[in-house]
């Protein structure tokens, strides 16, 4: 086996024992904000889409009340006067009911079916974790 000083020395060390420490600072400092910067930039990016796809659920949500609403009115008195002639207006009347609560519920499912497919801000979060450790705070028990 080779030992690390029996390896040929990298650009990195090289750069590291010609550089005075102050340029090497100023080049981490730059770096540190370079890699922040994008990281905010990500997150912005995947905010938006995220909203979007929110938005889009809400609306398909707030469409289907709507729609839902105006057609359980009206075919819920055609139906309901229909029945009534058959077995009486208040049997009739829980019918529609009962029809009509199972069509919201079913509503409501696929609306919260296509809300939970919004997965926030996954790549963020992989880059993230993807920082150095130690760029990370350190407790005082890690020291």
């Amino acid at each position: 086996m080779s030992s690390p000083a029996d390896l040929p020395p990298t650009e990195a060390h090289v750069k590291a024992e010609t550089m005075p420490l102050g340029e090497l600072l100023a080049d981490l400092t730059r770096d540190v904000s370079t890699l922040m910067r994008q990281e905010v930039e990500l997150a912005k990016a995947e905010l938006k889409e995220s909203a979007g796809k929110a938005a889009k659920g809400g609306g398909m949500l707030a469409g289907a009340a709507w729609a839902g609403h105006l057609a359980a009115v009206f075919v819920s008195l055609a139906v309901w006067w229909a029945l009534g002639q058959l077995i009486g207006l208040g049997w009739s009347a829980l019918l529609v009911a009962v029809v009509w609560g199972i069509g919201a519920a079913v509503l409501a499912s696929v609306g919260r079916r296509e809300l939970k497919t919004i997965n926030g801000m996954p790549r963020t979060a992989a880059t993230v974790k993807e920082i150095p450790p130690t760029f990370k705070p350190t407790t005082e028990e890690s020291r």
